[in-house]
C-alpha cells in the first residue's frame, strides 16, 4: 500500500502497528503483525533507518512511530513530482517518435492482417476501443462482416462514439442493405451516399485506419481476405482527408417516420406528386440503383425506369442528374 513511498508491505504493517500503539517492543510488532521475533527487530531497523520510526528515551528496545505527515507526505510530494518529470520526458519522446514515424520500419506504420476472421476481430476491437469517432467508406459487397452483423456499431454509438457513413449507390443492392442501414440510422449512424467508393475503409479516432484489400466481394476462400492496418502517418492522413472529401459530396441519408431511407431531409411540397413519386425521387437522389429502388417499392425495375422518365417529362429536363437538380430545387425532395 506504501509502495510508491519506498515501503514495503510487511513494513507497512509494522508501521501501523507503532501508529496504534504509540510505544512497541519487537515483541509487540510480531504479535500485531503476526511475525516473529527476529522479523520484527529486522523491521523496524528499517523502519528506523528510513526515519519512520525512533527509539524511546529511557526504554530500551521499545519504539515510537514518527508523525506520517512529516515522514511520509514528502516522499510522496517527491514521488509525485518525480512522476511529473518522467511524464515530460515521455511526451518529449513521443512528440520525436512521431516526428520522425517517417523512419520507422514500415512493418510498425502498415501492419498486414490475413484471413477473413482476423479482419472482423480487429473491426470489432477497434470499434470497441475507439472513444470519439468511428469514419467508414461502405463498398458493394462484404469482404468478411455481412451487412447487418456489426453489432459492435451499436454498443459502441450507445456509448457515446460518432458515426459517419459513406455507402456507394451499389451497396443498396446487397439483400437487406436498405433495411439495415435504416436501422443504423436511426440508431444514431450518420449516413451518406455517393456513386462510388475507391476503397473500404474504418477510420478509429482519426489514429488508426483498417483497410480491406480484396477488389471486390468475400474471397472463395476466407483465408484469402488481407487487410491493412495503418497507423499514424501521413498516409493515415491521406485517407482521412480522402473521406472528408467523399463525405462533402455525399447526399444525407435520412429514415421518414414510415421508416423509408430517403436522399434528402427537405420539406415537401405535398401537392406536387404523390407520395410514391417523392419516395422514389428521395431513393434516386440518394443513389440506390433501379434494382434497389425496385426491392424497395416492391415494383419492377422496368417501372422504375418509367416512372423516373415520367418525372424528367414533368420536370422538363433531360438527365436524371438533372432531374434530381430540379427536384430539388422545387421541394419534390
Amino acid at each position: 500500500m506504501l509502495e510508491p513511498v519506498g515501503l514495503t508491505d510487511a513494513e507497512t504493517d509494522a508501521y501501523r502497528a507503532l501508529v496504534f500503539a504509540v510505544t512497541a517492543s519487537a515483541t509487540d510488532v510480531a504479535t500485531s503483525t503476526g511475525t516473529d521475533a527476529g522479523t520484527a527487530r529486522r523491521l523496524l531497523a528499517a523502519l528506523e533507518e528510513k526515519g519512520l520510526a525512533r527509539g524511546v528515551d529511557g526504554a530500551p528496545g521499545r519504539f515510537a512511530a514518527n508523525p506520517p505527515d512529516v515522514t511520509l507526505l514528502p516522499r510522496l510530494e517527491r514521488r509525485a513530482g518525480d512522476l511529473d518529470k518522467a511524464r515530460g520526458v515521455i511526451a518529449e519522446l513521443m512528440e520525436a517518435y512521431r516526428h520522425h514515424a517517417w523512419a520507422r520500419d514500415a512493418g510498425e506504420v502498415v501492419e498486414i492482417i490475413t484471413g477473413a476472421g482476423a479482419l472482423r476481430q480487429r473491426l470489432q476491437q477497434v470499434q470497441s476501443t475507439a472513444r470519439r469517432e468511428l469514419l467508414w467508406f461502405c463498398k458493394a459487397q462484404y469482404v468478411a462482416m455481412p451487412s447487418g452483423t456489426n453489432e459492435a456499431e451499436f454498443e459502441a454509438m450507445a456509448g457515446g462514439v460518432a458515426y459517419r457513413v459513406l455507402y456507394e449507390q451499389a451497396f443498396f443492392d446487397d439483400a437487406g442493405a436498405v433495411d439495415n442501414v435504416v436501422k443504423a440510422v436511426r440508431a444514431g449512424e450518420v449516413a451518406r451516399a455517393v456513386p462510388a467508393l475507391p476503397l473500404r475503409m474504418a477510420v478509429a479516432d482519426r489514429c488508426l485506419a483498417i483497410c480491406p484489400l480484396a477488389p471486390a466481394g468475400p474471397a472463395s476462400d476466407p483465408r484469402d481476405v488481407t487487410a491493412a492496418v495503418i497507423r499514424g502517418s501521413s498516409l493515415l492522413a491521406a485517407l482521412v482527408a480522402l473521406f472528408e472529401r467523399y463525405w462533402e459530396i455525399g447526399v444525407p441519408l435520412h429514415v421518414t417516420p414510415e421508416g423509408r431511407l430517403g436522399g434528402s431531409g427537405a420539406q415537401t411540397d405535398p401537392t406536387a406528386l404523390t407520395a410514391d413519386d417523392r419516395h422514389l425521387l428521395s431513393l434516386m437522389v440518394a443513389g440506390l440503383t433501379d434494382h434497389a429502388i425496385a426491392g424497395q417499392l416492391g415494383i419492377s425495375r422496368r417501372t422504375v425506369q418509367r416512372r423516373i422518365q415520367g418525372l424528367m417529362s414533368l420536370a422538363g429536363v433531360a438527365t436524371r442528374m438533372q432531374l434530381g437538380w430540379h427536384a430539388a430545387r422545387r421541394g419534390w425532395i
